[in-house]
């Protein structure tokens, strides 16, 4: 009976570090599959990509406008039209109902 419980320990010691290793290697193996950047999330990642590519483009759009109006009120040659529209907002003399008709040169 002794000579049983011994080999049934040193079975248990050999099998130790093997079966620490599987398990190390399904939980990763699993994470590279399941996990938020496994590869059953390639689609959602794909999704939030394109999401995001808009949303850098209504912000270049939007950077590319501000740009504009900020070259637009540059002191050396401000643009008479953009001046006139700002000093009617900030003198609170523009109404909602106001329309801008913007001139061809």
């Amino acid at each position: 009976m002794a000579k049983k419980r011994s080999t049934l320990r040193t079975i248990l010691r050999r099998a130790i570090a093997p079966a620490a290793l599987l398990i190390v290697g399904v939980f990763f193996g699993g994470y590279a599959i399941f996990g938020p950047n496994g590869a059953l999330a390639y689609g959602d990642i794909e999704r939030q990509l394109t999401v995001k590519q808009r949303e850098l483009a209504m912000l270049d759009k939007n950077r590319a406008d501000l740009k504009n109006r900020v070259a637009l009120l540059d002191p050396r040659h401000a643009d008479p039209d953009m001046v006139e529209e700002l000093a009617l907002k900030n003198l609170g003399v523009v109404h909602k109902d106001d329309m801008i008709v913007p001139l061809t040169k």
